[in-house]
């Protein structure tokens, strides 16, 4: 029978609804009932593409035997990461500090007060490498609940007070300045990994937030040793396993410093970001790899995780069947020789071996191979090595598929409305532009409410109950002001002006302007999450900072520019110091310093070839976080063409930045000579 999960909307909580365990999803019944029993609260928190969260989940929450011990001794809380940000913000910053490190299942154990008094992630069956049986765990907690209540909860209260003392004191609020910038490529570049690509050892992630940094430093300052890091990481994650040398996009993360091997989940998020990284790398170099790998990664996230009602799936799980009715992690991806032979025959299947890396030892597991590009592509033949793919693609097409997560998540589908309108534009592909357009009319339509506030997630085009986070506001604002520039409609400025009064109005302190992860009205924790640091996408401070100082120079509003730039105070504290961490904010940095440029295109239609030529090449320029305004003259839709008439009746364009401007000029090429220096 199932339990209280059933009515849930994610699909991690719906997984876990045929469970023996009684699970309660988080909210404030499931802690009345904690007192009621006068039980401790066991709170389970992962996400539905996390490969130990499944295996935890099969080894005791699928155990009836353990299911009835937790269902007699605890109250049971089941939560997704990725629905719930801020509850996870909050446990996991307790985890990581009484043990040291975090990660996913998290498992902590409550008060009635939800206040935290043990911690751990995954726990296996029996005792294993040291860790404890989750029986064990179980036990222990039990009798502590039982014979030392006084202790556990003095435990428990010290650890909220810790809590509460680590807010962020946030006193000097200046932006960094190019001493700090500076500063930040210096550590970078000790950090970098000149044989291998991208930063630090095993395992590796996609540094996409540190590699906009270092394209937008380059940009502004020509600062040859930002473009190298940037392309020959991108080059290296290329051609490595950790991007998908047949159907496009990206893993999580790679378990080696090589990229050879990834754990194999595709997340949302990685692939938004990296297709808006090579994206901008081309735009950068010309680089006809960066080129294929955007297109390939916007192609990958329209076929395989767009839904039904326009919005875009969270993942793709790392697992699938064998073909053998064992779940195994990578089983869609990797190869054999002899499954190479089986599609290919024997001469085409010498070749694919050749060239993709695939071997008898493997690279991987038992024999098998993750596909890689060589760093020679040009000694082989072109068209054959496309029928080659082609065909693998197909055969791999009929393996079991890996499950996907179906919830929409507003923040990055933000991130992807970005990535998918810029790439369409590069590229002129007017279908990503139209699949961006048809997620932002989602999000309008399904996530945001009479008040303009936003729900975090929705599924099968129903919304869910979480309140959106900071990230969710300022990536969706993100995405906005991106299309606005792309589309020429400025509706998508106005939503995003909604999205940031909100920002202004619930999420910073009016005093510091420092920036919270929650709004002031939502559900209170026993602590407000707090973090300006990155994680796999950008805070949401660092975000928020972006789309404000965005804003700002479409519409010269002084008070969201002042709100940029106090934000920005924060990366002048850690940029120096942490900068793998805070890579988005300093990306913001740059285009502050830049000014941001702001580009006006006027024309007597957006369907004149001249007007067109002109917004293109806008769109194109590189100076850091540049804003685009297209229309006619004194059109309304962005405050930019306002007083911008033609020049001798001809489409013109007008650049300014720090309240001044250019003279206009109806030239493409010198328009593009004024966005690139």
């Amino acid at each position: 029978m199932p339990n209280r999960l059933a009515h849930e909307t994610s699909p991690y909580l719906l997984q876990h609804a045929d469970n023996p365990v009684d699970w309660w999803p988080w909210s404030p019944e499931a802690f009345e009932e904690a007192r009621r029993r006068n039980a401790p609260v066991l709170l389970s928190v992962g996400y539905s593409s996390c490969h130990w969260c499944h295996v935890m989940a099969h080894e005791s929450f699928e155990d009836r035997e353990t299911a009835d011990y937790l269902n007699a001794h605890f109250v049971n809380i089941k939560v997704d990461r990725e629905e719930r940000p801020d509850v996870d913000a909050v446990y996991m910053e307790a985890v990581q500090a009484a043990t040291g490190h975090g990660g996913w299942p998290m498992t902590v154990f409550l008060t009635p007060d939800a206040e935290p008094f043990y911690f751990g992630t995954y726990f296996p069956p029996a005792p294993r490498h040291g860790m404890p049986s989750f029986r064990q765990v179980l036990e222990g907690v039990r009798a502590a609940w039982a014979d030392r209540r006084e202790e556990v909860t003095e435990v428990a209260g010290k650890i909220v007070r810790d809590l509460a003392g680590r807010e962020i004191a946030y006193g000097d609020t200046k932006a960094p300045g190019e001493q700090e910038l500076a500063q930040a490529l210096l550590g970078l570049t000790r950090e970098y990994d000149p044989q291998r690509g991208g930063f630090g050892g095993a395992p590796k992630f996609p540094p996409s937030m540190v590699l906009e940094f270092l394209l937008r430093h380059h940009a502004r300052t020509g600062s040859e040793g930002a473009l190298e890091m940037a392309r020959d990481t991108c080059e290296r994650m290329a051609r490595g396993g950790i991007y998908d040398q047949l159907g496009g996009g990206f893993a999580r993360y790679s378990v080696d410093r090589d990229w050879v091997v990834p754990h194999f989940e595709k997340m949302l998020y990685d692939n938004a970001l990296l297709c808006r990284v090579y994206a901008h790398l081309w735009r950068a170099t010309g680089s006809e790899l960066a080129r294929r790998v955007a297109l390939e990664t916007a192609d990958f996230m329209v076929r395989e995780l767009r839904t039904d009602e326009g919005g875009f799936a969270s993942a793709l799980d790392a697992d699938s069947d064998d073909g053998t009715g064992r779940h195994v992690e990578g089983a869609y991806y990797v190869w054999t020789p002899q499954q190479l032979r089986e599609v290919l025959g024997d001469e085409d299947a010498e070749l694919a071996a050749r060239y993709f890396g695939v071997t008898v030892e493997g690279t991987f597991e038992h024999g098998q191979s993750v596909l890689q590009l060589p760093q020679q592509e040009g000694v082989f033949d072109a068209g054959r090595i496309e029928s080659v793919k082609e065909r693998l693609l197909a055969a791999r097409s009929g393996r079991p598929a890996p499950g996907r997560d179906d919830k929409v998540v507003a923040a990055w589908n933000g991130l992807a409305i970005a990535a998918l309108a810029e790439t369409g534009a590069y590229f002129d592909r007017p279908d990503l532009v139209e699949a961006a357009v048809a997620a932002a009319d989602l999000l309008v339509r399904l996530h945001l409410d009479e008040h303009a506030q936003l729900a975090r997630t929705s599924k099968d085009g129903r919304a869910g109950a979480n309140a959106g986070v900071l990230e969710d506001y300022a990536d969706v604002a993100e995405g906005f002001l991106a299309l606005a520039s792309v589309t020429g409609e400025g509706v998508w400025l106005d939503f995003a002006g909604l999205l940031l009064g909100h920002v202004l109005a619930r999420f910073a302190d009016p005093e510091s302007g420092a920036l919270y992860d929650t709004a002031a009205d939502a559900e209170k924790l026993i602590r407000r999450p707090q973090d300006p640091t990155d994680n796999a996408a950008p805070s949401g401070w660092s975000a928020a900072a972006g789309a404000l100082l965005g804003y700002a120079a479409h519409t010269g509003s002084e008070p969201h520019r002042a709100a940029a730039e106090k934000a920005l105070g924060v990366v002048k504290a850690l940029g120096p110091r942490v900068p793998r961490f805070i890579g988005w904010g300093l990306a913001v940095a740059e285009a502050l310093l830049d000014g941001p440029r702001e580009v006006a295109v006027v024309g007597p239609s957006l369907e004149d070839e001249g007007t067109r030529r002109l917004h293109r090449t806008a769109v194109l320029g590189t100076a850091p976080g540049a804003v685009v305004a297209v229309g006619t003259p004194d059109s309304d839709e962005f405050p930019l063409l306002a007083d911008r008439p033609l020049v001798r009746g001809e489409p013109a364009a007008y650049v300014c930045r720090n309240f001044t401007c250019d003279a206009p000029t109806t030239d493409p090429d010198r328009l593009r000579a004024v966005l690139s220096t």
